[in-house]
């Protein structure tokens, strides 16, 4: 019979593949289990890249099991190759502690630390990592990788085009390392990644093997992308953060409440718990009738990652600033120090709207801006200094501009 929680998340297009469904199946028919995701502390807050993951960890939680959330304070030192075309900048501990406050901040929002059975809890891999000199490591896990393996994974052949260093070589088998470690220390059976992941995790499947005879399981997501189909990153630009200083709760509800029309059904069912039967009938809807599941999609996805109250005001906000009336006070904000008067052109750029002058005059002049309700058609006019200002870039985008005392 197949699982309850595997239901869900087959159901709700989690699942991409599984090393072994048949097994974790029964695994998860036999009792709780615990399972792990992990990060690595490049930056100080989750995205919604990360989301897939973060709440396929959520539904674990929510149908008994423990979740497991590692912070990779050593694999952070040497940098994933997957999916990459170029390494990552060294990070100075300064920063990685730093990094992993931020991280546990953006994890509390969608999982429950504590001390019950199935409460989650954090570790970094740094704890253990560090107790290895490298002849120690060498002895101990060398023989137990392959080159040829290695070799075999489509992660590694991307970056040995690029020029991959023996450092980002050895990050599988730090992973691996990982799986094995929490598999004795905590009975961690399920390692749960990202479709890009799937090589790094299947090494520890393989290790967990080979040293202790048991079998571990490997479940990965799909990645998810944007409107253009591609990888939502912070390495890509098109980052969208989970901690408010990143992204105010307003732009966050402002992202799902964009979303493009093919993927409102997809997003449900991954950003929200919102029940199956519900999602479709919201699915059927068409035309101006879809923007009320974009509203609810919105709604929910911003209510768990920052709470009733945050969700309320931004979708106060949106309603207020679509509909053309009050409501400025929960817009995002940007602070600008602005002496004199300037050209607009100079003001989309220096409040960050536009990367360029080209695109901002280009966009005047499509009649796509307005200041404080007042279409700008003419490229050369200029901003006054005044304390306060409402930019409207296209339909949905709005930006309060306050003068920095």
């Amino acid at each position: 019979m197949q699982n309850e929680l595997l239901r869900e998340l087959e159901s709700r297009g989690f699942i991409n593949q599984s090393s072994n469904m048949d097994g974790l199946n029964d695994a998860l028919n036999a009792g709780h289990i615990a399972g792990y995701w992990g990060t690595d502390p490049t930056g100080d807050s989750l995205h919604v890249g990360h989301l897939a993951s973060l709440m396929l960890m959520r539904w674990f939680q929510k149908y008994g099991h423990k979740p497991i959330l590692l912070v990779g304070g050593a694999t952070g030192r040497i940098g994933d190759p997957s999916g990459r075309d170029k390494g990552r900048p060294m990070l100075t501990d300064a920063q990685i502690e730093h990094n992993c406050a931020g991280l546990r901040k953006s994890i509390s929002k969608f999982i429950h630390f504590g001390d019950a059975e199935n409460d989650a809890i954090m570790v970094d891999n740094n704890d253990w990592m560090k107790n290895y000199g490298h002849m120690e490591f060498l002895r101990e896990y060398g023989t137990d990788f392959t080159v040829p393996r290695m070799l075999s994974m489509e992660s590694v052949r991307r970056r040995l085009e690029n020029g991959m260093t023996f450092l980002e070589f050895n990050y599988m088998t730090f992973q691996a390392v990982d799986f094995l470690t929490l598999y004795k220390k905590y009975n961690c059976i399920l390692q749960f990644c990202g479709a890009d992941q799937w090589g790094n995790s299947i090494m520890g499947v393989e290790l967990i093997r080979k040293k202790l005879g048991k079998e571990a399981f490997v479940l990965s997501t799909s990645l998810i992308t944007d409107s253009r189909g591609e990888k939502i990153g912070k390495s890509a630009g098109n980052a969208v953060w989970v901690n408010e200083e990143k992204t105010s709760p307003y732009e966050y509800y402002q992202y799902f409440r964009n979303t493009p029309d093919d993927l409102v059904e997809k997003f449900l069912k991954i950003f929200t718990e919102i029940p199956l039967d519900e999602i479709a009938r919201l699915s059927k809807l068409q035309g101006a009738e879809l923007n009320t599941a974009k509203k609810i999609l919105a709604f929910a996805a911003t209510e768990i990652a920052h709470g009733h109250d945050a969700a309320v005001a931004a979708e106060s906000a949106s309603n207020a600033l679509f509909a053309g009336g009050a409501g400025m006070e929960n817009a995002p904000t940007f602070e600008l120090e602005m002496n004199d008067a300037m050209g607009i052109v100079d003001f989309l750029v220096a409040i960050k709207l536009f990367p360029s002058k080209s695109e901002a005059r280009r966009m005047i002049e499509q009649g796509g801006i307005q200041i404080d309700g007042n279409k700008i058609t003419d490229w050369k006019s200029v901003v006054l200094p005044v304390d306060e200002i409402m930019v409207q870039k296209g339909k949905k985008t709005f930006l309060r501009v306050v003068r920095k005392a």
